[in-house]
């Protein structure tokens, strides 16, 4: 490590009166891990020199080879703003490395690295600008989570009808003083559903923030006696939340995706990008959209995306094309959902893209009708196919896709898959009230 980065960073640990540091990583569901450690060992770990016990994680590694070391980032460093009564916290993202100094395989943002990495040998930089949506519930008198929304909001409504617009102000405020740009706020179309955008950064840079970002919205909307969930789908009937993932690649400070010459504005790089995206679609999935619950989102009718299409005006295809051009110029991939592991979805993402710009796969001409409403004699004929209807599926079609296996290595690929095998399994064979209804006085 540099050790010019490493003073600043125990500088600013002493000047902003830092007591305790979260050293953070995920495990391979995404699920945030912290080992919390006091201001007097940062400096070791700073030096990686703090060791933990994978076996305890959920995908790491078997418990006769569990010695592994966390590396902090120190571009990652950040004072949470709530402070304790006895000095401030802050937190640094983790990569985790074997104990001979290698980078462990089945660290999540060691993979994001990993591809990213050749995408820079291409001479491309990834930059990533998403969109988290969320719900947030009420809670029963002993704290519990329930289903009951904290007002009767659509999308765009102010309060007093937004009843959750404190707390929402207050996830802002927060994550504005821990450094992001945040870009929009507002309520979503659901009741109880609200969105949070920040700034485009670059893809690792993001990674982190998206995973910082879900833990201070639960924070603060517990401190608000609201529960906060990032499940794509808690409530029948009602549109479920999102994460539409704006890409772009970069060379140098061009971006590769903008071509002034061409009637749409669209480079060559882009189309091949949106080719790659398209033509890995259905093993993708299984990546951003990695619940059971996931699929009870992607159904049509609620503006969540069921089609393998792209167009640059309509919003019911995978894949839209925002209207600005220039450095602006990107894709949204409208399927991904915030269950998903940041660092394992954009390192697929990045790896179907880079797989289409390789191979020159050029997309289908765009698809600028509503496609909810296409007979599925009409989706034929255009040749469109569907996003996998469920966990299984996905798996399937994951099983036989060498890109997206490839981007996840293969340690990550049979832990993720092994773990998923059995979260399908356990919801297969479960009794489910809507059967109870169906079938318990008909039969």
């Amino acid at each position: 490590m540099d050790e010019a980065i490493k003073k600043e960073v125990l500088a600013k640990a002493r000047e902003m009166g830092v007591k305790f540091i979260r050293l953070q990583f995920t495990d391979i569901l995404g699920v945030l891990k912290n080992m919390a450690i006091t201001v007097e060992q940062l400096e070791k770990a700073l030096d990686g020199e703090l060791m933990f016990d994978g076996s305890s994680i959920h995908g790491f590694t078997r418990i006769e080879e569990s010695d592994m070391y966390l590396r902090p980032d120190p571009r990652t460093f950040a004072v949470f703003p709530w402070r304790p009564r006895d000095g401030a916290v802050a937190r640094l993202m983790c990569d985790v490395y074997n104990p001979d100094g290698t980078p462990y395989a089945g660290c999540p943002r060691n993979t994001l690295k990993r591809v990213l990495a050749q995408a820079a040998e291409m001479g491309f930089t990834m930059n990533v600008g998403p969109e988290l949506e969320f719900f947030l519930f009420q809670v029963d008198s002993e704290g519990r989570p329930t289903l009951r929304t904290h007002d009767k909001a659509g999308y765009f409504d102010l309060s007093p009808v937004d009843l959750g617009e404190n707390a929402r102000r207050a996830m802002v405020l927060t994550l504005e003083e821990m450094g992001f740009e945040i870009e929009a706020s507002h309520h979503e179309v659901a009741p109880g559903q609200h969105e949070i955008d920040f700034k485009y950064s670059d893809a690792l840079d993001c990674a982190d923030k998206i995973v910082t970002f879900k833990f201070v919205v639960r924070t603060i909307a517990q401190r608000h006696g609201l529960h906060a969930t990032f499940m794509p789908k808690p409530v029948y009937g009602i549109n479920g939340s999102g994460m539409h993932t704006n890409q772009s690649l970069f060379r140098g400070n061009e971006n590769a995706f903008y071509d002034p010459s061409a009637p749409d504005g669209l480079s060559d790089i882009a189309r091949y990008y949106i080719g790659g995206l398209m033509k890995h679609a259905r093993a993708l999935a299984a990546i951003t959209n990695p619940t059971v619950n996931s699929y009870k989102r992607l159904v049509p009718g609620y503006e969540a995306p069921v089609y393998i299409a792209w167009s640059g005006r309509n919003r019911s295809p995978l894949i839209r094309i925002p209207a600005k051009r220039g450095m602006s110029t990107r894709i949204e991939l409208r399927n991904p959902d915030p269950s998903c592991n940041p660092y394992l979805a954009l390192a697929a993402c990045l790896a179907a893209g880079l797989d289409g710009i390789k191979n020159r796969i050029e997309p289908p001409p765009p698809c600028d009708r509503n496609i909810y409403e296409m007979t599925a004699a009409e989706r034929r004929e255009l040749g469109i196919e569907s996003l996998p209807a469920s966990l299984e599926e996905a798996l399937q079609e994951l099983a036989g896709d060498e890109v997206i296996r490839g981007a996840l290595g293969e340690d990550i690929y049979n832990k993720f898959v092994a773990a998923k095998q059995k979260e399908w399994e356990n919801y297969r064979v479960q009794v489910h009230p809507w059967e109870i209804e169906e079938y318990l006085t008909r039969f």
